[in-house]
């Protein structure tokens, strides 16, 4: 922390909130944040697209970070404008309706295509399935509510086999069996544990499955017995013929592969995935690849994985929740598949939110919950929770943070479903949510509905209370604008990487959605990006078409190009990529002599009050047409780069001519040398109205002057431009 670097950014940063209950010290990530928001002139940027988990001090301790007392405020029922304007310069929150159009440009986001898809369990499972549920009811006979230590693991233990079962027989029998043999009593060394079972609102908390548990609980022989005949039942509902979730997870495959989809399949657990895995690999058409990436992979390793996917036109990628999070997926994939349900609706959006976001090429995205209808654990999940919160994402347009009090009631609802014997019976007979005895669930459906209810309005109030008025785009648009001039926009970026590939000798061409370029004739520090592919699709634009590389301002081509080109320039004449800062230049874009030269242009900025000091750097081209002395030849910047793009060689030029044209305008740069001065002033000027516009809409009060501008401007380039007078044939 003591080397920190002056400027700071978080990514993820909802991860480092603060739990509730807990103290800095106990949360290590947050410590360390608070500790370095403490420093003096320290910069901290926190960037996240899931600020609010539906725990509203969670939410808060992010705010502290910011400005201490923001973790007091009552946002629910914040009316004070000056608390608004406060938060509003630290906060700043973009919703997809912000951002689809955004200065006249359209910024295209897919649409979701939501389906929720049944299945029943299968005459052998369904057998399988309720005979560990009749196990696990014997083995917490009795609890009713667990109040202390050994009766949570117990009832976790009971939750734990059920899902494992649920989630695929691989998981189940993996449970069972390492059961069988188990009869030790734990030494109860651990004061407390956390609940293994349930999903947390976000980050990765494993997904293993938790046979911890069951290595904590003391089993009878009897038990143990048991165990082993109910792994043996596990292990026969192997495949497609008998378990028939992954029968109807192999044909929802099969038909989104038939419209051209690519889906990524998420499971809970990590048997699950790879079972469910191999399953897809036999059954699909090996020109049809399918990858399984658990966290068994580290980061890195998961990363390559998927990044592999994309040389295969078809793909499908079995996962579990390391890939929920965290992952750009849009580029590879356009449906998502839950073949296990979650148990916390948060996740819904996580997953989804992999393929569903700015940057798919996709028009539409389908999603499927694949759900059993004649297990309870299944349809409480679905019912109580899952289906309310896509009403409310219908309703609203977003998804609502899981209510941080819906954990204890699903909770409840559980065990409740575990502790009445009326189950099995009530569920076959598809009486399980109508019985009069089973109030618990109606209970609790209608208190989750109203948690959400509640969340819905509390977001609405945020929303409220973070919409951006402080900083309005209109109002910065032209110094946007200005910097994309400078720094280069989208069709700047392309035609400066078109044209330098062709002046080094390779060969680049329009195809198709963008252009496919042949890298055999480029040098070795650029052929090397392209893994030394004789050709790779190139694409300029995002959403990045389908099997094209995007190529930005900030990409290693565009980068290694602009070195390359700035060092050639720089080399003598017989350099064989010889790129020249002056040129004259014979061309029918120009009725008359014009001269355009390229500045870099250096001004030193300072507060009015203070001693902060700024150098603002910057190309400026400029020039002017006929007589130099008249200054209504002058030309803007943006007269001057339009000529420049139009001008075309249109007829040789001999040396003799082309050294008297470079002379003349070297001499009348030398004459204009006051001109050039003023212009340079000019550009300090505006440049501080820039700043000053910049800093009134974040913080008033601020107020620049220029110390001076670096006097003379560097000539980085000169140009002449020579009309051809000659008549066409």
């Amino acid at each position: 922390m003591h080397e920190c670097p002056e400027l700071v950014i978080v990514d993820e940063a909802h991860t480092c909130a603060r739990p509730q209950g807990t103290h800095d010290s106990q949360h290590q990530r947050h410590n360390l944040l608070r500790k370095i928001a403490e420093k003096p002139s320290q910069h901290l940027i926190l960037l996240t697209a899931t600020p609010h988990s539906g725990k509203q001090g969670e939410f808060q301790s992010l705010l502290g970070l910011l400005k201490p007392e923001f973790e007091q405020l009552n946002l629910g029922n914040t009316d004070s404008e000056k608390e608004r304007r406060a938060i509003a310069r630290h906060f700043v929150q973009r919703r997809r309706a912000d951002i689809e159009r955004w200065m006249d440009e359209e910024n295209p986001f897919p649409k979701r295509i939501p389906a929720e898809i049944p299945y029943q369990l299968g005459a052998a499972y369904s057998q399988a399935y309720w005979d560990v549920f009749r196990f696990v009811q014997d083995m917490i006979k009795g609890i009713g509510q667990p109040v202390n230590r050994k009766q949570r693991i117990q009832y976790w233990t009971a939750l734990a086999l059920l899902r494992g079962i649920i989630s695929s027989p691989a998981a189940g029998a993996l449970m069972l069996q390492n059961r069988a043999g188990r009869s030790e009593e734990d030494d109860g060394a651990e004061a407390e544990i956390y609940n293994p079972v349930s999903d947390s609102d976000y980050g990765q908390e494993g997904d293993s499955e938790p046979t911890q548990l069951l290595d904590k609980t003391v089993w009878t022989d009897s038990q143990a017995n048991r165990f082993r005949e109910l792994a043996d039942q596990m292990d026969q509902l192997r495949g497609v013929q008998a378990d028939k979730k992954a029968a109807e997870a192999l044909k929802i495959v099969r038909a989104w592969l038939a419209d051209k989809y690519n889906p990524i399949v998420y499971c809970r657990y990590i048997e699950t995935a790879k079972y469910l895995g191999d399953i897809l690999r036999s059954a699909l058409p090996k020109d049809i690849v399918v990858e399984t990436v658990t966290s068994e992979l580290d980061d890195e390793a998961r990363r390559e994985k998927v990044e592999a996917l994309k040389e295969h036109k078809q793909r499908v990628l079995v996962a579990t929740d390391c890939l929920s999070e965290g992952i750009n997926l849009q580029h590879l994939f356009t449906a998502v598949l839950h073949y296990d349900l979650p148990w916390n609706p948060n996740r819904l959006e996580q997953r989804e939110g992999r393929v569903d976001r700015f940057g798919q090429s996709a028009k539409e995205v389908r999603i499927g919950l694949l759900y059993g209808q004649d297990n309870p654990m299944d349809g409480i999940v679905l019912k109580v929770l899952l289906q309310k919160a896509r009403e409310i994402r219908e309703s609203l347009g977003i998804s609502v943070p899981f209510p941080e009090n819906s954990a204890s009631i699903i909770d409840a609802v559980l065990n409740a479903t575990l502790l009445n014997p009326q189950s099995a019976q009530d569920y076959s007979q598809g009486t399980l949510f109508d019985t009069k005895e089973f109030t618990v669930y109606t209970d609790s459906k209608a208190k989750v509905s109203a948690a959400y209810d509640l969340a819905a309005e509390q977001q609405k109030a945020i929303r409220s209370i973070f919409a951006q008025h402080a900083i309005k785009a209109q109002d910065i648009e032209i110094d946007l604008k200005e910097v994309d001039n400078v720094i280069g926009d989208v069709a700047t970026v392309e035609d400066f990487v078109c044209q330098a590939i062709a002046h080094l000798g390779a060969q680049v061409e329009p195809f198709k959605k963008g252009y496919r370029l042949f890298t055999q004739n480029l040098p070795g520090g650029l052929k090397d990006l392209f893994a030394n592919k004789p050709d790779v699709l190139l694409s300029f634009k995002s959403p990045t078409p389908e099997g094209y590389r995007y190529i930005g301002r900030n990409h290693p081509l565009v980068e290694r190009l602009s070195q390359m080109v700035l060092a050639n320039a720089l080399y003598p004449e017989g350099n064989r990529f010889h790129v020249g800062r002056s040129s004259v230049l014979r061309t029918r874009a120009v009725a008359q002599v014009t001269v355009l030269a390229e500045f870099r242009v250096r001004n030193v900025i300072a507060t009015l009050q203070g001693r902060q000091e700024l150098v603002a750097e910057e190309m400026l081209l400029w020039g002017w047409q006929g007589d130099a002395d008249d200054a209504d030849n002058y030309l803007t910047p943006d007269a001057a780069k339009e000529i420049l793009n139009q001008a075309m060689p249109s007829a040789n030029i001999s040396p003799a001519e082309l050294a008297y044209w470079q002379e003349e305008a070297l001499n009348t740069l030398k004459r204009l040398s006051p001109v050039f001065d003023k212009l340079a002033l000019e550009r300090a000027a505006h440049l501080v109205e820039a700043h000053e516009r910049f800093r009134e809409a974040l913080d008033k009060g601020h107020r620049f002057k220029v110390v001076e501008p670096v006097l003379p401007m560097d000539l980085l380039g000169l140009y002449v431009l020579v009309p051809d007078t000659t008549v066409k044939n």
